[in-house]
């Protein structure tokens, strides 16, 4: 069977077809969230966070290569940029290529650096956001006498 004979039988055996989107999926719970739902604890934020600070520090420290050797150099330039400008100033090709390529390894190196940063600060934020709001709700949650609310007042608020 030929290519063309073949895609006109897949064609005219789709055509017949109805088309839809199916998502395959657990059941609904029947309480709406329980153990189906997602769950994340203060601890697991605070690994991550601090999984973030590391990388970004290692990064900041080991990923700079622009400004690897720049202690051996005059003007305070990293070795792969004087090789770089050595390279054109001789009129190697080369030179330029590689300015380019510290250059982009450059900006990938401070933009993975800023997410790094952004997680661990919106996860420090989060846990921080997170304890303030428990703690409203714990003094709302309280009698003006400061006694915990009783389960018949806290269904009326609800009702």
């Amino acid at each position: 069977m030929s290519f063309e004979q073949e895609w006109a039988q897949l064609k005219s055996g789709a055509a017949g077809k109805t088309t839809a989107t199916r998502l395959n999926q657990l059941p609904a719970s029947p309480g709406g969230g329980g153990q189906d739902g997602l769950v994340v604890n203060q601890d697991d934020l605070g690994a991550v966070g601090n999984d973030a600070y590391t990388l970004h520090n290692k990064l900041r420290k080991r990923a700079d290569i622009a400004g690897a050797g720049s202690e051996d150099s005059d003007d305070g330039e990293g070795s792969t940029a004087l090789a770089a400008r050595e390279l054109t100033r001789r009129n190697f090709r080369l030179g330029g290529e590689l300015s380019t390529a510290l250059s982009v390894w450059e900006s990938q190196v401070k933009t993975v650096r800023q997410m790094c940063a952004h997680i661990s600060n919106h996860l420090d934020y989060s846990k921080a956001r997170h304890a303030e709001d428990e703690d409203h709700i714990a003094a709302a949650m309280r009698d003006r006498n400061g006694e915990p609310m009783s389960v018949s007042r806290i269904s009326g608020l609800v009702d």
